[in-house]
């Protein structure tokens, strides 16, 4: 996900895809404990999205 499709959401979007992101990264986690995890990569996707999102928000509240 590109950094400007992402300051094009609210940031109630944001919330909630943040909440999804890391429910996905919750289960990659428990996969890869399992054995189950084929696409290890996924993982540094996840956690990188997370990170792009927060800055975003993060971005707003200083503008205010």
């Amino acid at each position: 996900m590109k950094v400007q499709d992402l300051r094009e959401l609210e940031t109630a979007e944001l919330n909630n895809k943040v909440e999804e992101f890391k429910k996905e990264l919750f289960g990659l986690r428990f996969q890869q404990a399992t054995g189950q995890l084929e696409n290890t990569a996924r993982i540094k996707e996840v956690r990188k999205s997370i990170a792009k999102i927060k800055t975003v928000i993060r971005e707003r509240e200083l503008n205010k």
